[in-house]
């Protein structure tokens, strides 16, 4: 299924890279009241690794482990695995790194008050995977260790191969150290908390993203200040605008020869047209088989658009655009018959029997499959339809999930109208090509936007963690906050605005940011009378910036957002 393949591809490569991490148990089995050693068995992909649970720079994101410890066990230690040199490019020292492939090693004691059955002992890894010249958002594994209580002696070692490298009686005793993380963890999340339920305290002036110039910038400023809103991309032209251009662009498809030529044979195929026998009969079998189609493109629609997580997501990964960019090179190519690209063929195959032909359940199939082995013309724009559509949906419009469907609702219509013979259908000429052709440039084009996309976001990876968190580190001693909590509480209380910059340690722009437009001494005195937040985003999906960048429908870093007091405007 050409089209279904080529979406379940698009929105695989949203994913950022991700860690194997498998817990071991030595013992399949324990005694209550006697000693079992576990481990967190850690695979990157090839050509990655993680800064090590020390990092060399303070700065730098460790690699954490958070175990959630059930009554009647404790653990004794933590074992980290050696970390290993990294030159990298700007540094005057090597990090400390794991490298790809690495273990860590947890011996636990289990009480003798612990009944027999299963024990289930929750664990998270908190890591940053990185390569040789860029890192990637951090991501938290969530697993658990599972092992049988049972009496009488432990079972036999498992696991020998990685149990038997890790330097058991030389790891870290957590009872301080794990309290003082408990201790700042709660102080932090109690922070995060009361700086987002402080936010309800405030309206929204204005939001931008992305590297601006001062002249952007300061507009950006102004028209927060002027209540000037910038324009989202329904204002002015309404939804309905938009559901009308995706449906004629849905018609337009079926102008195209990979469409208009097949209309005849599948109406034949299915009992419709001529020999449908009434025009009535004829209409319905055309209804169900465009019915089909489009029901077909809403429900893929529906599922890529539901699963391929939040526009932040896809706009962080270069290799995600990269790949439609070459894709859609493919198939714009294809539109001018430089390569051949058509499935529509296939559908010969699941033709009807005498006996089947003229029943609504082989019409609605026939539809479904057309659908599914979609021709070179109508795979990219689906393709692109649903790509806006998702982000789209991530910006919180709802209405974006019908797009796909009013496309197949567009390819649909001349099929109950061409089933009953109430219409006689264009002859099938070199017009049709330049349709085709048409579409082609609009497909290459988009496929040159996004690859301008993924040499930008490659290019904005390509940064040193250090230096972004070292040029935050000026903007606090020149007066911004790092606390959401402490900065909007200091606004609240001397009745100034709010300017909030979401950053990250692996965000190239937000080191642009300030080190050329937030330098600017006009940008500068035109947030002298402002409350100034950094606010790391450092992780966008999961606490506390999650929430955060979904409250002001932040599509990726940096991100400014201007507040005000609903205070200070009752007072005004």
């Amino acid at each position: 299924m050409a089209l279904a393949l080529m979406m379940a591809s698009a929105s695989a490569q949203m994913r950022r890279p991700r860690a194997d991490v498998t817990p071991l148990v030595e013992t399949e089995s324990v005694a209550a009241g006697s000693p079992v050693r576990v481990a967190l068995k850690v695979s990157l992909p090839e050509g990655l690794h993680t800064q090590s649970n020390k990092p060399r720079d303070p700065l730098l994101i460790p690699t954490e482990i958070t175990i959630d410890t059930p009554p009647g066990v404790t653990v004794e230690e933590i074992v980290w695995p050696p970390s290993t040199d990294f030159n990298s490019a700007g540094q005057d020292k090597p990090l400390a790194v794991f490298e790809h492939e690495f273990a860590i090693g947890v011996p636990l004691n289990v009480a003798s008050t612990v009944s027999t059955g299963e024990l289930v002992v929750p664990v998270k890894l908190r890591y940053q995977a990185c390569d040789a010249n860029l890192c990637y958002p951090p991501t938290t594994a969530q697993t658990q260790w599972t092992m049988k209580v049972a009496p009488g002696a432990s079972s036999a070692r498992q696991h020998a191969e990685v149990f038997d490298i890790i330097a058991f009686g030389h790891g870290e005793r957590p009872s301080a150290g794990a309290e003082l993380r408990t201790k700042n963890s709660e102080v932090r999340t109690t922070s995060s908390d009361a700086g987002i339920a402080a936010l309800d305290d405030f309206e929204v002036l204005s939001t931008t993203g992305g590297y601006l110039r001062s002249n952007a910038f300061l507009d950006f400023i102004h028209n927060a200040e002027r209540g000037i809103k910038e324009k989202g991309l329904f204002e002015g032209r309404g939804p309905l605008a938009i559901l009308l251009i995706v449906f004629l662009g849905g018609l337009a498809l079926n102008l195209t020869p990979c469409v208009l030529p097949m209309i005849p044979i599948n109406l034949a195929i299915i009992g419709a047209g001529a020999q449908a026998g009434s025009r009535a009969r004829g209409f319905l079998l055309g209804s169900a088989y465009g019915g089909a189609m489009a029901l077909v493109y809403g429900v893929l629609g529906l599922i890529v658009i539901l699963t391929a997580g939040t526009f932040g997501t896809i706009n962080s990964s270069p290799w995600f655009n990269l790949a439609i960019a070459i894709l859609f090179v493919v198939l714009g190519l294809a539109m001018f018959d430089v390569l051949l690209i058509d499935f529509s063929s296939y559908s010969s195959r699941f033709g009807a029997s005498e006996k089947s032909r003229g029943t609504f359940l082989l019409a609605f199939t026939m539809g479904a499959v057309a659908a599914l082995l979609a021709g070179a013309c109508v795979a990219p724009v689906v393709i692109q339809v649903v790509l806006f559509s998702s982000n789209l949906y991530a910006t919180g419009t709802k209405l974006a999930l019908a797009l796909p469907f009013f496309l197949g609702i567009g390819m649909a219509i001349p099929w109950p109208i061409a089933g009953a013979g109430l219409a006689a259908l264009p002859k099938p000429g070199m017009w049709m090509v330049r349709v085709k052709q048409a579409f082609g440039v609009l497909i290459l084009a988009t496929a040159a936007y996004y690859g301008y996309e993924a040499y930008s976001l490659f290019a904005n990876r390509w940064v040193d963690a250090t230096e972004v968190a070292s040029s935050v580190q000026e903007k606090v001693k020149e007066g911004w906050t790092p606390s959401l909590a402490d900065g909007l509480a200091a606004a609240k209380r001397h009745g100034k605005p709010v300017l909030i910059d979401m950053w990250a340690t692996w965000c190239k722009n937000c080191l642009t940011m300030d080190k050329t437009t937030l330098e600017d001494p006009a940008v500068k005195s035109a947030l002298a009378d402002y409350v100034k937040i950094k606010f790391q985003a450092e992780d966008p999906d999961s606490p506390p910036a999650k929430p955060v960048m979904q409250k002001f429908d932040a599509v990726g870093l940096p991100t400014y957002v201007i507040l005000r007091s609903k205070e200070l405007r009752t007072k005004k």
